[in-house]
């Protein structure tokens, strides 16, 4: 067998090397044995190669006719067939470790494989175990992870055939585990021409977060010993940038979809990028969608889905979303920003695309955002109008449903109802007001007959009866005119007959009727309220009625009447269009249940009805006072409340007030009065899990 290694290698000296440095040398390796645990047969062969080694070298005339061969182009040693192992070994000691690995595993392929059991066989398995390490051990040190782990899983399939050495082939599957990723990151970062292996890298990882149980590693994993949380985040970081930013959004729902949290994140987070990068406003959609989902310890969605809702044209819901945010640090800067609030939150969404969203993609380049450019985009803006257009339509449709359902008892209406749908714009605006007033008029025209009927006076009605039995008769007259039997039957009398009696009947029960009303209107008009039976708490419903009814009482002369509102049953508005009287109702409630809170009579609890935010601030603004050892007293009287926008998620109303606020000090004293008339205030609806609620609102407009 011939190796490529000659006499200088073999003991481990330079060719320009003295006698004297080469028995140094050779002595030297002959105190080193290897301890691997190499058979004493091939180590002493070993040792009289080295032997020979030595006397060849340090012969002047050997030595020169050694060099000339060399000089004239001979390479290699040649080795006897008892000498073949021992040579490997010099070979592997030599540095040579892939030549010797490779060779080593030939020698033990069929039909060279040497006889079973023999010291040939176990010398040579050794050998290929520990050749294969260094192979690895070396690639990796040139970065070639791939190929290191090439030379680990050969070596671990030719000691599985082998069936020897259990304990080496254990280190090796260790190292090629270990190896994992910094092969991942050796096939990612190739170029990406090269598909195959970026292919095979992106499966690779996905299979080795899975194992870990997710980016949040919550499985116990054969990776878990050396690769800690912490070593890989700063793994993943490094991974990223050589991922395109679709491969990271099809990994990222991989992994959410197995329940990771934090994928789910970093999947809003692409898609935003992926979104706003290649102008695709619906990935922002998309993204919203699974930021409202996620339920992250300690994350604070609102400002993120706030910067979503300002991308797609939704200003006041932007504004409501950083209204609503826990972060104290950012409601301060909002407060005490220089500019307006949408300045502010503009400014706040150009540095969380720049620093947070637009970074860690191959093939997305990180510059300055421009929202300008944004908004100035074609496509953007018809995305943008269609989307307006898509949700006034689906509310007015929504609108006419309902109305729909409630009227189904009258035939007559809903047919006039299904005649006009078609006749409606659908650019218009939905209610209150636009498509509700047409609709307002057509049940009108259609109860014209019954207002007119039932608003008649006792004796007026009658006249009014035996009028339209004149008609009948005409009518009825005229048709048997038509068929030649006028004056020729005598059941025409009958006929008559029957009809007066009919009209008779009907006068003396609306006569009856028509008496209990009113004496009923003249007792109900004798009492301002409804009379309650002792102790029990009239409703919001009651309270709310009573301002209406009475205007000049405010709330606090009627709150003073009764106990504390219980707001929480106060249904959820879940109208898809809820009317002004609907929106007045919720705003009043929200009123009087803040005002009891302020003044220390009661605990408000409006989830039902006002968003977590609001409600957060409010009870800031009550710890606060009583920090002060004061309390505040509260009237406030809605006077005017319009309509300023209205879309299928949103609802912004201009309210004008009567207010006064008196602060009282625990003690009782009177500290300060601020009396507005009127206070103009400007709240904000949203909808949200079904219902509209309450989210912002902004006073002295």
């Amino acid at each position: 067998m011939e190796l490529p290694l000659d006499h200088f290698r073999l003991i481990g000296v330079s060719p320009s090397a003295t006698s004297e440095e080469i028995l140094r040398a050779f002595q030297l390796r002959l105190d080193k044995t290897p301890n691997e645990g190499f058979t004493y047969e091939v180590l002493t062969q070993r040792s009289e190669l080295l032997r020979l080694t030595a006397d060849l070298l340090t012969d002047p005339e050997t030595r020169r006719e050694y060099e000339n061969r060399l000089l004239n182009g001979a390479s290699g040693l040649e080795f006897s067939s008892n000498r073949e192992v021992a040579g490997l070994i010099l070979l592997w000691e030599a540095g040579s470790v892939k030549e010797a690995f490779k060779i080593t595993r030939k020698a033990l392929q069929p039909p060279q494989t040497p006889a079973l059991g023999s010291s040939r066989e176990a010398d040579l398995t050794l050998l290929a175990s520990l050749s294969a390490r260094d192979s690895a051990i070396q690639e990796q040190q040139n970065r070639s992870y791939s190929n290191a782990a090439d030379f680990l899983h050969e070596g671990i399939q030719l000691l599985q055939r082998m069936g020897k050495l259990v304990e080496r082939r254990k280190e090796l599957e260790e190292d090629l585990v270990s190896l994992l990723p910094y092969r991942i990151l050796d096939l990612l970062s190739r170029d990406l021409n090269d598909q195959e292996s970026h292919k095979r890298g992106l499966s690779m990882l996905e299979n080795l977060i899975i194992k870990r149980g997710g980016l949040e590693g919550n499985n116990k994993s054969e990776y878990e010993h050396y690769l800690n949380q912490k070593e890989f985040e700063a793994f993943f970081q490094q991974i990223r940038p050589y991922l395109t930013v679709q491969e990271q959004i099809d990994l990222f729902l991989e992994l959410k979809n197995r329940g990771s949290l934090e994928a789910g994140f970093l999947a809003f987070v692409s898609l935003t990028a992926i979104g706003f990068s290649r102008r695709k406003p619906e990935k922002l959609f998309e993204a919203r969608r699974i930021l409202k989902k996620l339920n992250l310890s300690g994350l604070d969605s609102m400002p993120l889905i706030g910067c979503l809702d300002l991308l797609l044209a939704d200003i006041d819901q932007a504004s409501a979303r950083f209204s609503s945010s826990s972060d104290e640090n950012l409601l301060n800067w909002l407060k005490i920003y220089p500019g307006n609030k949408l300045e502010a939150i503009c400014i706040f969404c150009k540095n969380w695309l720049e620093n947070d969203v637009l970074v860690g993609y191959r093939d997305i380049d990180s510059k300055e955002v421009d929202l300008d450019s944004w908004f100035e985009d074609r496509e953007i803006q018809e995305f943008i109008e269609k989307l307006e257009a898509k949700a006034n339509k689906n509310s007015i449709i929504s609108n006419f449903q309902n109305q729909l359902t409630a009227k189904e008892s009258s035939t007559k209406t809903t047919e006039v109802f299904d005649n006009t749908i078609g006749n409606i714009d659908e650019r218009r605006l939905p209610w209150p007001g636009g498509i509700k007033q047409d609709y307002e008029k057509v049940e009108i025209k259609e109860n014209e007959f019954n207002e007119e009927f039932f608003k008649k006076k006792p004796i007026e009605f009658y006249k009014f009866l035996i009028e339209k039995i004149a008609e009948f008769k005409f009518v009825f007259g005229e048709f048997l005119n038509g068929k030649e039997i006028i004056n020729r039957s005598s059941y025409l009398i009958y006929i008559y007959a029957f009809l007066i009696l009919f009209a008779f009947g009907i006068g003396i029960g609306f006569l009856r009727n028509n008496l209990k009303k009113s004496i009923k209107d003249e007792a109900v008009a004798e009492k301002p309220l409804i009379v309650k039976e002792k102790n029990q708490k009239p409703s919001e419903r009651d309270i709310i009625q009573e301002i209406k009814k009475n205007p000049s009482n405010n709330l606090k002369s009627i709150t003073e009447k009764s106990t504390v509102v219980n707001s929480s049953k106060f249904k959820e508005l879940t109208k898809s269009s809820p009317s002004l009287e609907d929106i007045r109702d919720l705003i009043n409630v929200w009123l009087l249940s803040k005002s009891n809170y302020l003044a220390g009579k009661s605990e408000i609890n409006l989830s039902n009805i006002v968003s977590k935010g609001l409600i957060d601030r409010t009870i800031e603004e009550r710890q606060n006072d009583i920090n002060k050892r004061i309390y505040k007293e509260i009237n406030s009287q809605i006077r005017k409340i319009d309509l300023e926008s209205q879309t299928s998620s949103r609802i912004v109303v201009l309210v004008e007030l009567n207010y006064l606020e008196r602060i009282v000090k625990n003690s009782g004293e009177f500290v300060n009065e601020t009396s507005l008339n009127p206070l103009k205030v400007k709240y904000i609806l949203g909808f949200s899990n079904k219902s509209w609620k309450l989210v912002d609102f902004v006073s002295g407009l």
